[in-house]
């Protein structure tokens, strides 16, 4: 089979395609034929070695965590799965591979693909979408009628979270660059706000910092007297923020994303009731994946960036 690997960190020049071995099935796993891979910026950091306490330091390293595919070979203990199933899903551990023509995949990690969506639209959701609904629903504790601060929603997980905490019951402000204000509005968002004329006011129940950019002291006052900051990026000053919260009425929490069948089946549920709709701004072939991880890099996708692997 055909898979992306690396075997330095660096840029992306360091990606190759390569033939491996097809991997088989072995307890709790399935064994997928990837049709779509989606790229995601943990994959950049990942390549770039920003986390390698995570990842390791052992070579060849491989990319992708979300994919979209059919079930080829069933393991023992995956009661229900069967070859020829339609799934999508994230891979959990920082091992990745999703970026190749089969995967060896966890059975706890996927569930039934959505019907209606194709394969890209698939592979596009699960890492945003868990990433924004565990952030929101856990973390944020969300509930209907809270005021909600995105800051940076054109992104992957941004496009998403708009819609999640719409159908939440969220009252949603985005904070975006001003050629993204109208895709945040067609999305859902309540009020789409130019990052480079904002001046910080408001409060909100929840500020959700998805581009990275606005820390949890910058934010406090835009919270409510309880409410909760949100941030993705896993640095040293938003642990420390998020350990020293503990005995603040303010909290301050990094949402490390999960994979659960529960929570991909609750994405299904949105995709059907027409609550959410993947984004994807562009597709690769796999055989493309150094300009796709270019194109990730240059942080001016709106939605997800897709490589497909097989028709």
């Amino acid at each position: 089979m055909d898979v992306v690997e690396y075997d330095r960190y660096g840029d992306a020049s360091v990606l190759h395609v390569r033939h491996r071995p097809i991997p088989t099935a072995t307890r709790g796993h399935v064994v997928v034929r990837v049709k779509a891979a989606a790229l995601n910026p943990k994959d950049v950091l990942a390549r770039a070695g920003k986390f390698p306490w995570l990842a390791g330091r052992t070579f060849p390293k491989r990319l992708g965590y979300d994919w979209s595919g059919e079930v080829v070979e069933v393991g023992p203990g995956c009661g229900g799965l069967r070859v020829g199933d339609a799934l999508f899903g994230m891979i959990q551990s920082w091992s990745a591979g999703a970026c190749g023509e089969y995967v060896r995949v966890r059975a706890d990690e996927l569930a039934p693909k959505p019907s209606g969506l194709s394969w890209e639209e698939a592979a596009a959701l699960p890492l945003v979408g868990l990433t924004a609904l565990q952030a929101l629903r856990d973390h944020g504790k969300l509930t209907r009628g809270q005021r909600v601060l995105l800051n940076g929603a054109s992104g992957g997980v941004g496009v998403h979270a708009i819609q999640i905490a719409k159908a939440l019951g969220a009252h949603v402000t985005t904070l975006t660059s001003a050629a993204n204000c109208e895709l945040a509005l067609s999305l859902g968002a309540d009020d789409a706000l130019d990052y480079a004329r904002w001046t910080p006011g408001g409060t909100f129940d929840i500020v959700f910092d998805i581009f990275g950019n606005r820390p949890f002291a910058s934010m406090r006052h835009v919270l409510t007297d309880r409410g909760r900051y949100i941030s993705t990026v896993p640095k040293l000053a938003n642990l420390v923020a998020a350990a020293r919260s503990i005995v603040s009425r303010q909290r301050a929490f990094v949402v490390v994303v999960r994979s659960k069948r529960k929570d991909l089946e609750v994405l299904s549920e949105l995709v059907a009731r027409g609550a959410l709709r993947p984004i994807v701004d562009r597709v690769f072939p796999l055989a493309d994946v150094v300009n796709a991880s270019k194109f990730i890099e240059t942080k001016r996708a709106r939605g997800k960036v897709v490589l497909r692997v097989a028709p």
